[in-house]
């Protein structure tokens, strides 16, 4: 090896480019940029790359004798980036990464690799952007008991929350501007459905817990059902809507969710707004700390890449987690906290409606502690009412919600969120 750690970097597109930019520039003084691997070698992408070679297939990084650590920033669960990072593993090459698709799809195979033949393979990157949420859980906090984990982990999710929220945009308008800016994909499929924030927080809950990466095991709902109205209820109880992802241990293992949650504004994270993340951890004998900071961008992940290849030119690279997933306990895929809930509903503007909805809540064990209800107006056949329930079971509200759906004559509209606690 040389005096400098010698880098090859696969993928060159805002994030790559920007980690280029700063190698180049002497930003991690131990290492240095000498091969990269694009789709168009010809592309400009606004950094001089004329010193450093071009290599058109990017697993040939696995294999140049010229290259001592793998930067893998192409992106994707499988296909070139999986190829990548298996043959450098393979070949005993510490990776860096950013790509949690990956991760959480692949653990398995990745942690045999990484743990069995103790090669570094860092991921700072792929989890809350530029927050170093990884080096708190694994340096920081090594020695607690950690009892939860949750947090703000997308950032096209909460700027269209905070913009409906702060401008009355509807979700519709909200993601359009979210996708102008930059914030959200052309296909923001898997960012608004909550899958994105789920594969984050399994690689979360892998380092807290020793769980292994399953998303069969995360429950996931996503931020399309959240209406420009539920805002403005949420705002009538002092409250914000935000997707949350919570890892939380439960007597069988870990419950593991990614839902829209009704959070008090005097909450932390009611305070996370626009494209920015944020993690909370209640640990022992710590006790709670929140992180926040861009979640997303080609800063934010390029200071996390960059802070992954100094650690590695360092000496203190470590293998993916620190045992075989094969090794790491079960996940509780039931045994929701419970929890007060905000139950929106559409009821017909007709005799006996609420009566009936209030009478099937209270059959199936859920006792109303608030309840907002809107005016009629001219052409309403339906009108909106919010319930906030008394801390109840999951399945008892799940019964409820069933029971509500079926009653078609009174109900064509339920939605169900959940009330943020610092307690559970």
């Amino acid at each position: 090896m040389s005096e400098k750690l010698r880098i090859g970097l696969a993928g060159l597109g805002t994030v790559g480019a920007t980690v280029a930019a700063r190698l180049l520039s002497g930003a991690v003084p131990r290492a240095e940029l000498v091969a990269v691997s694009a789709r168009d070698e010809n592309k400009d992408r606004g950094v001089d790359l004329s010193g450093v070679s071009f290599v058109s297939d990017p697993s040939d990084l696995a294999t140049q004798e010229d290259v001592d650590v793998v930067v893998e920033l192409i992106g994707g669960e499988g296909g070139a980036a999986l190829d990548l990072v298996e043959r450098s593993l393979d070949a005993n090459k510490p990776v860096v990464t950013a790509n949690k698709a990956m991760l959480a799809a692949h653990a398995d195979a990745l942690s045999k690799l990484s743990v069995g033949g103790a090669v570094p393979l860092a991921f700072e990157a792929a989890v809350a952007g530029g927050i170093p949420i990884i080096k708190a859980l694994r340096e920081g906090l090594a020695g607690n008991d950690i009892n939860r984990i949750c947090g703000i982990l997308n950032g096209t999710c909460n700027y269209i929350l905070s913009r409906m929220e702060a401008a009355g945009l509807s979700f519709d308008d909200a993601l359009k501007e979210a996708q102008e800016k930059g914030f959200a994909e052309a296909d923001p499929t898997l960012d608004i459905s909550g899958v994105d924030a789920a594969q984050k927080l399994a690689i979360l809950s892998a380092l807290a817990y020793g769980v292994a990466p399953d998303l069969d095991n995360v429950s996931v709902s996503g931020i399309e059902a959240v209406t420009a109205a539920d805002i403005a209820f949420a705002d009538e109880f002092d409250s914000v809507i935000r997707l949350v992802a919570m890892a939380v241990r439960s007597g069988n293992g870990v419950y593991h969710s990614v839902e829209p949650v009704l959070v008090k504004k005097s909450e932390p994270l009611a305070q996370v707004v626009n494209e920015l993340n944020a993690v909370s951890i209640s640990a022992a004998p710590l006790g709670d700390i929140m992180l926040q900071g861009p979640g997303a961008g080609g800063g934010a992940t390029a200071s996390a890449v960059l802070a992954d290849i100094a650690d590695i030119a360092a000496g203190f690279g470590r293998p993916l987690f620190d045992k075989a997933v094969s090794e790491m306990t079960e996940s509780a895929s039931e045994n929701a906290p419970a929890s007060e809930f905000y139950i929106r509903l559409a009821l017909a503007d007709k005799p006996g409606s609420m009566a009936k909805a209030t009478q099937i809540l209270a059959e199936n064990g859920v006792s109303i502690e608030e309840v907002v209800q809107r005016s009629s107006e001219a052409g309403d056949s339906y009108l909106p009412v919010v319930f906030i329930t008394h801390r109840i079971e999951n399945q008892l509200l799940r019964s409820a919600l069933i029971a509500l759906e079926q009653q078609t004559e009174i109900c064509n509209a339920v939605l169900a969120l959940p009330v943020f606690a610092q307690d559970v």
